[in-house]
């Protein structure tokens, strides 16, 4: 009885694992979707609403699901809270809260490159970083969805299948 009770917990962690690795997958096509609306939304404040960068980041915060709401909540805070440039308070409210995200180091790096061009050009040349900065996701949305499709279903089978291994090696 203890020997089955013991390989229906190894096996439930495994599986729950292995579906846990494959959510993260799955969560990371989706965050960029989200990242590249809330990229268009910004343009659209800036370029037609006139909006000040931290009143466009509050109403951007509202508009988005978690954690990319955090993003943008803790970036219009930092701008409106403490005395720092655009630049800094970008990329400390990147940091902060990209480790809660399923997005990368490659996301990660093009949205800091983003950050240096934030607030310190005209509203076209903004317009222009905007978009390239667009063009970039769209690269690693599609990365993303091809590592999705790849190994989605695998992590999922390793997950059952390594929990099983272990029980026939433990039994």
């Amino acid at each position: 009885m203890v020997k089955l009770l013991g390989a229906l917990f190894i096996l439930s962690a495994t599986t729950w694992t292995g579906f846990e690795f494959s959510r993260h997958l799955s969560e990371r096509p989706k965050q960029l979707r989200q990242l590249k609306s809330a990229l268009q939304s910004l343009e659209a404040e800036i370029m037609y609403g006139h909006t000040p960068l931290h009143e466009a980041a509050r109403r951007l915060s509202i508009q988005l699901p978690k954690p990319l709401s955090f993003l943008f909540e803790t970036f219009g805070s930092k701008l409106t809270q403490t005395e720092t440039t655009v630049k800094d308070a970008w990329e400390a409210s990147l940091r902060e809260v990209w480790k809660i995200t399923a997005l990368g180091e490659g996301e990660l790096e093009i949205m800091v490159q983003f950050g240096e061009t934030l607030g310190r050009h005209d509203r076209f040349s903004q317009q222009k970083q905007i978009q390239l900065t667009l063009t970039h996701l769209e690269r690693e949305e599609s990365e993303a969805r091809d590592r999705q499709s790849k190994y989605e279903k695998m992590l999922k089978s390793l997950g059952v299948l390594s929990g099983l291994l272990l029980i026939i090696v433990l039994i």
